[in-house]
């Protein structure tokens, strides 16, 4: 989609498919009270007759409107002028509008919105959003559909606002965060007969083919076993599919500047193994590899951006598969570290392959890790479907991410990572247990991860409850937004 900014100073004269009009409650200010009378004073007669208020949510659609050059308009209510608007009451003003013109056809859209002010946002930060929104609001899995259903008809989008250097990298930024999301969402949406773990070490490659500041390495089950790791190649052991550990590092910072590392979760199907998943859902369990699905959205945003920063992604990609060779409860792996773990349940197989990649990490001597991962069932019990649970060793890192999540609304809730859950993982044949028991599932699954990044500065964002919707059927791109704007927070 082209998105351009052009300030509106005569609205009248806006050639469109589609005018979208943001208006609050009460008098007109004077841009719309010049768009008023070069309609014949159409929308003073909607508001008399309270036809239209203003009030937030609130939409008119007027399919002909004489004294224009735009073709439709969309009358869209914001409230009360003096109060701005939530970041979600924002975003639902973006799919309304955009939605209207998929559904009148419009090729091209205009948004007025002199008046509009969003909490916590600044004009820049509002462009941003606005083009991420109004992007993301294009994608349309089609993959494996015999008759896909059209694509939406808006090419083009013009935004009220000075064409600035500023203003212009707000945009490019919002579409770039869109495309990493897109990338994730449509890498999750994929099923695992064509996203396995051989499939992503292709997209990754593509992905490095696209600036030569990326370069891309993957290693094979081979290289993995001289370099000791056990935990990993555990989980893939009852599997024809090989594993793969893909490794992306991006150098757009000083030679010599640490860089932030992202590891991503990639069980390209989860079966559960030996201890096999009841059979409901389990076709959801295609989005097991969203972790390293948003590692990849990430690092082909930050591509996009050009951030001045290093940053690595590494996705630890593997199949959970039960058969005859398959680790089985109660085998006792070593992995990377040195570390032994007792396998007592084969369906906690996410923390296996994490912990490897962790230890993996700490080669590139890392200023940052995180690890992004759908680990536990225990996290969508304890914060539902909104927020992403986020632990750290680190609680200045903590908030720098649930800050970022913010900015972006792409939200987390700190956990705790108390050393009084580590006892739980404790266990009469190894160094630690693989599960902690049911209580407090998704602490001991993070604590079990923090002994392997004991030395660096580690975040674990578990994203089971937030990677994927049920309802509507498919991977949401989370938490590409907050890594993105964790990442950019690193360039100023």
């Amino acid at each position: 989609m082209q998105i351009s900014l052009k300030p509106a100073k005569n609205a009248a004269a806006l050639t469109t498919d589609l005018l979208a009009v943001c208006l609050a409650e009460g008098p007109l200010n004077a841009e719309l009270q010049a768009l008023d009378t070069a309609i014949g004073g159409t929308i003073s007669r909607l508001i008399s007759r309270k036809e239209f208020t203003g009030k937030a949510k609130e939409s008119l659609y007027l399919p002909e409107v004489q004294g224009l050059k735009a073709k439709r308009v969309l009358l869209l209510g914001i409230g009360d002028a003096e109060k701005a608007l939530s970041i979600a009451e924002f975003d639902s003003l973006l799919a309304a509008s955009a939605d209207c013109a998929s559904k009148s056809n419009s090729k091209s859209m205009s948004l007025l919105s002199e008046s509009l002010k969003v909490e916590g946002l600044s004009n820049a930060d509002m462009l941003q959003r606005a083009a991420k929104v109004l992007e993301v609001g294009q994608y349309r899995y089609t993959t494996t559909l015999s008759k896909p259903k059209p694509a939406s008809s808006l090419k083009s989008v013009t935004l009220q606002a000075a064409n600035s250097a500023a203003n212009q990298q707000a945009v490019a930024r919002g579409q770039a965060i869109a495309l990493g999301i897109t990338t994730a969402r449509q890498l999750g949406n994929l099923p695992a007969n064509i996203c396995n773990p051989d499939f992503l070490a292709k997209e990754a490659k593509k992905l490095g083919r696209k600036s030569p500041q990326l370069s891309v390495s993957v290693l094979d089950e081979k290289k993995m076993l001289e370099l000791g790791m056990g935990a990993l190649l555990s989980v893939t052991a009852g599997t024809e599919q090989p594993a793969r550990l893909i490794v992306m590092e991006y150098k757009g910072g000083a030679k010599n500047t640490a860089p932030h590392v992202l590891v991503g979760k990639g069980i390209t199907f989860d079966t559960g193994g030996i201890s096999i998943k009841p059979s409901g859902k389990m076709e959801e369990m295609k989005f097991d590899m969203c972790g390293a699905a948003s590692v990849l959205g990430t690092m082909n945003a930050v591509v996009e951006m050009a951030l001045p920063i290093n940053v690595v992604g590494i996705v630890a990609a593997a199949e959970n598969m039960p058969s005859g060779k398959a680790t089985k409860p109660g085998d006792v792996v070593t992995s990377m570290s040195g570390q032994t773990i007792e396998v007592v349940n084969t369906d906690a197989e996410g923390r296996l392959v994490l912990c490897d990649a962790l230890t993996y990490a700490a080669k590139f001597k890392p200023a940052s890790i995180i690890d992004i991962a759908t680990l536990t069932g225990a996290c969508v019990v304890a914060l539902g479907n909104h927020a992403s649970g986020l632990y750290s060793n680190q609680d200045d890192f903590a908030q720098e991410l649930l800050a970022a999540g913010v900015r972006s609304w792409d939200r987390a809730w700190q956990m705790p990572l108390w050393n009084d859950y580590q006892q739980q993982l404790d266990t009469s044949y190894a160094d630690i247990c693989n599960v902690g028991g049911p209580a407090g599932g998704s602490v001991t699954a993070a604590c079990f991860l923090s002994r392997f990044a004991k030395d660096q500065r580690w975040a674990h964002l578990d994203i089971a409850g937030t990677a994927w919707t049920s309802h509507a059927k498919g991977a949401t791109g989370r938490p590409v937004g907050l890594l993105c704007e964790y990442l950019i927070s690193k360039t100023a």
